[in-house]
């Protein structure tokens, strides 16, 4: 009988189910003999070594074990395995039947795909590079919690490994029923547009509808769609996960360009197949943790969060009497790196901000937090927006490096007495003065990013006409707010927007701003935060 494998995949498997679910669970496999050894647990009970007695594969069963009831359930698959489940944490109401038949299918996955990928291994023995990636991915899927970050690593890893110059990886989404791009080897996978798996000319749509490789020379199915990573002949290879009941297709993994253009040999092909059986049961147990985290305490977390961020934002009133401000943001989480500060200068001067931080989530709310914080002190300090830009690059710089991120800002001093705009532009593209006769005059950026480079941000002056301009600025997520089929709002359509209603008060534009990006989005996810500020003075 083979030794009993996957036993460091199994134990993380119920360390996350443990952690989540504030449930004890062990796996037993019979590696020979009648008795069942523990295979993992976690946390593993006390003297808990060997069953003699249990269950058929079937419905789950109560075992006794050590004076507490276990839920025990047999797992179908290449190995007499079982899963036990219990006792649950005080204060856990879940059905412990339900977790143990869910956890008993994850398990079988993970050892079928255990034994399909020492098949493979041993049939590429003497490919030394091809099995090294095969352990490199199991590290990279086992240490990784994103999984755009781990399929970026992957793909890397694989097109190495066969000498593909252009790949990606697609992700079955189920809201839009679209093959997205995670990962793109040879194009950025905001480029690559998604694929609906219905999509008769997609090699990708049809790979994902049959659950079969196949490998396309140039000339055949010329999808428009696979442009950005197709060079040549393409090798596309399906990704599942399969489950008790059947395959469930979860994406697919498409090579092309192959170095010294050679074509991809059966090795390839069957490398490629198993690494894609990693991947599905990554995506699979992802999904299986998110699903689990989505439970009532994680949601009031989030809110709270929300709450809070939100709370950071000034109130657009604090710019009274010397302008009128309306400003909105909506980050694409629960928590962003989209925000903007006001700021009352006196003298009739008033001070606007507004900050994209790259990426979202709980990175670049923390950075967007700092940020808040410093430029609430440096604006108060100096009436030139160069100066202040500068003195807030001075103080995040060394978070920025550490974590690698950067920051669009645009900050403005309306001065209405003197008529003028004083502004410094670091790196945001959306910022404009809007005539109340609809022209429209962009206020390019001056300066890279903060963050990017080490020089110090400039300033620029222009008029000012007090009652007639309006400043307009907004983030990069409200012009590339996409539909459910990938397609872009677009800067000119948000700008015509606000262009024919220039008359209007900021509230309205904000207003009419936003009903324009939902009816383009509707009900596909949003992919970016999203924020609009409109001051006039």
């Amino acid at each position: 009988m083979r030794e009993a494998p996957a036993v460091k995949e199994v134990g993380a498997l119920l360390d996350a189910f443990h952690a989540t679910l504030r449930c004890a669970a062990v796996v037993w496999v019979r590696a020979g003999g009648s008795a069942a050894g523990v295979l993992a647990a976690a946390p593993r009970p006390p003297g808990v070594v060997a069953l003699d007695a249990l269950p058929a594969v079937g419905p789950p069963a109560v075992v006794q074990v050590d004076g507490h009831d276990l839920i025990v359930v047999g797992v179908a698959g290449p190995l007499p395995a079982w899963v036990g489940v219990g006792p649950a944490e005080e204060g856990v109401t879940a059905d412990l039947r339900q977790l143990a038949a869910l956890l008993a299918a994850a398990v079988g996955q993970q050892l079928r795909s255990s034994i399909e990928l020492e098949l493979a291994a041993n049939e590429l023995a003497e490919r030394y590079e091809e099995i090294n990636l095969l352990y490199t991915t199991s590290e990279i899927l086992g240490r990784t919690v994103s999984l755009p970050e781990a399929a970026r690593t992957i793909l890397t890893e694989i097109s190495e490994t066969v000498g593909a110059r252009r790949a990606a990886i697609l992700v079955h989404d189920r809201v839009t029923d679209t093959l997205q791009a995670v990962a793109a080897l040879g194009a950025s996978p905001e480029d690559v547009p998604p694929i609906a798996t219905d999509d008769a000319t997609s090699v990708s749509a049809q790979v994902f509808r049959t659950q079969r490789l196949m490998l396309v020379e140039p000339s055949e199915q010329p999808g428009e769609a696979e442009r950005a990573y197709r060079e040549g002949t393409m090798l596309s290879v399906p990704i599942f996960w399969t489950a008790p009941e059947g395959g469930m297709p979860l994406g697919v993994v498409n090579l092309s360009g192959r170095r010294p253009d050679q074509p991809f040999t059966a090795g390839d092909q069957k490398l490629v197949a198993a690494i894609a059986t990693q991947i599905g049961t990554a995506i699979q147990n992802t999904r299986l943790v998110r699903a689990s985290l989505s439970q009532q305490r994680l949601v009031q977390e989030m809110q709270l969060a929300h709450d809070l961020q939100m709370k950071l934002l000034p109130s657009c009133g604090v710019a009274a009497p010397d302008a009128l401000v309306a400003a909105r943001v909506v980050p694409a989480e629960s928590v962003g790196g989209d925000f903007y500060h006001l700021f009352p200068l006196g003298g009739g001067r008033t001070g606007v901000m507004i900050g994209d931080v790259s990426g979202h989530g709980y990175r670049a709310a923390l950075i967007m937090a700092l940020v808040m914080s410093a430029a609430a002190i440096h604006a108060q300090t100096t009436h030139d927006p160069g100066a202040m830009l500068s003195a807030l690059l001075r103080s995040v710089r060394e978070e920025l490096q550490t974590t690698e991120m950067f920051i669009t800002v645009f900050y403005g001093v309306i001065d209405r007495d003197a008529g003028l705009l004083r502004y410094a532009n670091a790196g945001h593209p959306h910022a404009f003065v809007l005539a109340d006769d609809g022209v429209l005059d962009r206020l390019a950026a001056l300066d890279p990013p903060l963050g990017m480079v080490d020089e110090e941000p400039t300033a620029g002056t222009r008029a000012w006409r007090s009652g007639s301009d309006t400043l307009l600025v907004f983030t990069d997520g409200v012009s590339d707010a996409r539909d459910r089929h990938g397609r872009r709002l677009g800067e000119q359509a948000v700008l015509e927007a606000m262009c024919g209603h220039a008359g209007e008060t900021p509230e309205d534009i904000v207003e009419r701003v936003f009903a324009l990006v939902n009816q383009h989005a509707a009900e596909a996810p949003r992919r970016d935060d999203l924020t609009l500020v409109v001051a006039r003075s």
